[in-house]
């Protein structure tokens, strides 16, 4: 029978795990997305809509891995927000950037908080810190999404450095998970 500390070793490290997956995607993501970032045409506007739906399977998966320790309820309402986003995407996509930037703005705004929450009631199992400054960066970097769309030359690129960032975060947080563990 394990005990709470080998589940909460199990549960950081299946983290680990999921946050390396979560870097990887983010930078070949942001790549993409970059390569395409001059126009909203059909690769990136299946780009936009894919980034929201893989938040969401990672926090499925984030969720179930998590059940061996305590249930998170904002992962759950990071999946519905990430859904939400997905859909709001692809109907933006059409709209052009300006009303990319505002939903996916709102959408980091939103996960990004809920990011902080999870990240800081998770701070038992080691390596949060980077999520929780994650989360924050997202608020901000979502209000000046919104913003950027009200200006001349509003762009993708910023989505792509965004993301790239954000996939850093994770990166970080699996390098100190992995500390912790040891």
């Amino acid at each position: 029978m394990s005990t709470i500390t080998d589940r909460a070793v199990g549960a950081g490290l299946s983290l680990r795990r999921l946050y390396f997956v979560r870097f990887a995607f983010a930078v070949v993501w942001a790549g993409l997305l970059f390569a395409t970032a001059s126009g909203l045409g059909a690769v990136s506007g299946t780009l936009l809509v894919l980034y929201p739906v893989f938040d969401a399977v990672a926090a499925v998966v984030d969720a179930r891995s998590s059940k061996a320790t305590r249930p998170v309820p904002g992962l759950y309402v990071n999946i519905a927000v990430s859904l939400l986003a997905a859909a709001g995407l692809a109907i933006a996509a059409s709209s052009g950037i300006p009303a990319v930037l505002r939903v996916w703005g709102s959408w980091a705004i939103v996960s990004g908080l809920v990011q902080l929450l999870v990240g800081a009631g998770r701070r038992g199992l080691g390596g949060q810190w980077p999520m929780i400054v994650s989360g924050t960066v997202s608020v901000v970097a979502g209000a000046s999404f919104i913003v950027q769309a009200a200006k001349d030359g509003a762009s993708l690129t910023t989505l792509a450095a965004y993301a790239t960032l954000g996939g850093v975060f994770f990166l970080l947080s699996a390098l100190r998970l992995g500390r912790t563990a040891r």
